[in-house]
């Protein structure tokens, strides 16, 4: 069997993310998420803390504010 590397998502942290809004519910958005060729999506702290697992798996890119620990 031949070992696979997982590569976690680049992951920045910035003071703050203005105006940005979770796609799910509309909160203010703690993290931006990139996927690719998909595009990006805004979690607001509970939904980043919900899929973290997927975004781990998945994300290219990840963006948080400074002290949100979404992990």
């Amino acid at each position: 069997m031949t070992p696979m590397l997982i590569s976690r998502p680049a992951v920045e942290s910035v003071p703050e993310l203005v105006g940005e809004r979770c796609d799910s519910c509309g909160a203010a958005a703690k993290a931006v998420v990139t996927f690719g060729d998909a595009g990006d999506l805004a979690f607001c702290g509970h939904h980043a803390k919900k899929f973290g697992d997927r975004i781990s798996a998945t994300a290219d890119k990840v963006i948080v504010e400074q002290g949100f620990d979404w992990r």
